[in-house]
Order: C-alpha cells, then structure tokens, then sequence
C-alpha cells in the first residue's frame, strides 16, 4: 500500500522541478498525470492528490479535459521570489534552526518565557483538531525563539510561521493527526520544556532533533 502523503510530497517535489528546469510561466501547460505517474513511479491517485495541493497553494489551475496549468500566482520558477516553500524544505529549515535554539534559550529563558511555554503545552494538549493544535504547536516552537531574546532569531522563526500557514502544510498535518500521533508529539514537547527548565541544554537539545526526526518521519516519510 502507497504512502499516500510521502508520495504525494515527492509529486510537489518533481513538478516545482519539471518548472525550474522547463522555465514555466503562466498559463504554460504542466504534464499530464499520466506521465507524471510514469516520471514517479507512483499511481494517478497520488498524482491527483498532489495536485490538488498545488492548485490550493495557488500554484496551478486544473481544467477538466484541458490539463493542469501553471497560475498567474507563480511566476517565478522554484526558488525564486515568488516560490512557495515545500514541507520538505519547511523541514530542513526547522531541522537547522530550532535545535540550536536550545543552548541559547536555556542561557536566556526568563520565568516569564517559561510560564509561555507551559501554556502552549496545556494548550496543545487540550486540542481537539489539528488546526488546533497547530495553532498551539506553532505558539510553542516560536516561544523558544522568543526565549533567545535573539531578534534576529524571531524574525526568522516568524518566517517559519508564515510558511506553515500554506495550505499544503496543513493538509499533511490533517492528515497525518490521530490521537497516538498527538499524545507522542504533546510527549515530545513536554520533555523539551521540561529540559530548558532544568537548563539542560544538551538534553534539550536532543530533545528537539528527536521531535523534529519524527515530525518529518510523519509528514514525509523521510528517516534521513
């Protein structure tokens, strides 16, 4: 049986590719699906599901008998200013970043910042949907950046924010969110606070990285 989000993800993959490579504009024509599951070696089911994430990020049009199309929107090939981050580099990005928060935040973590933390915990742990916990989720990580006092480190993680409010992101997060994942992700974050309140920064550290490892094993079905 197909992993129906990492296959999807590995479709958004190839098709922002196929329009850097083939310098696509507006309007121009993408393969069919046919030959993007030939191209990926996965069935015309997750072609559809991955493009439906496209069209809802705005990046293509679907007409019925006509093909998909590149949008207005997406004007610039991947990489470019107008391109839109892929969970997959949301990931990276995070993987990056937020663990070498850690030592900074333990150093500067006020009883204020910490009380922030704890309630973005009771929140997420109360959630009952994934756009909930999302929000909470999202509050939380940002909270250790805000603990850096580091403004630069805020400004980049606001950034992050903005990228997990694309569509294709809560997608994946809809529809990989159960009660198991949400109790081990709510696990996670508490022995993440619970590391900065014992200013331990290498547990936190650590902490950190095996959260994100599993959040990008969920989401994209990536163990690297």
């Amino acid at each position: 049986m197909e992993d129906l989000v990492g296959a999807a993800v590995t479709v958004v993959r190839h098709v922002e590719r196929h329009i850097d490579r083939a310098g696509l504009g507006p309007g121009d024509r993408l393969p069919t699906e046919r030959d993007l599951a030939a191209a990926t070696g996965v069935s015309r089911a997750v072609v559809r599901a991955a493009l439906n994430d496209l069209e809802q990020r705005g990046v293509v049009t679907r007409h019925v008998g006509r093909g998909t199309f590149l949008t207005r929107d997406e004007t610039a090939a991947p990489g470019g200013g107008d391109h839109l981050p892929s969970p997959s580099e949301i990931m990276a990005s995070r993987m990056v970043l937020e663990p070498e928060l850690m030592p900074l935040a333990v150093v500067s973590a006020t009883g204020a910042d910490l009380a922030e933390m704890e309630r973005c915990l009771r929140g997420g742990q109360k959630a009952l949907t994934s756009e909930e916990f999302e929000r909470w989720d999202t509050a939380l990580h940002h909270s250790f950046a805000v603990a850096t006092h580091n403004a630069v480190l805020v400004e980049v993680s606001s950034l992050l924010i903005a990228a997990r409010r694309q569509p294709v992101w809560g997608g994946l997060k809809k529809r990989t969110f159960g009660a198991e994942r949400h109790q081990s992700y709510c696990r996670e974050h508490e022995q993440i606070v619970a590391a900065l309140r014992e200013r331990d920064a290498d547990a936190a550290r650590e902490a950190m990285k095996a959260h994100l490892r599993h959040v990008r094993r969920t989401l994209l079905g990536d163990t690297g």
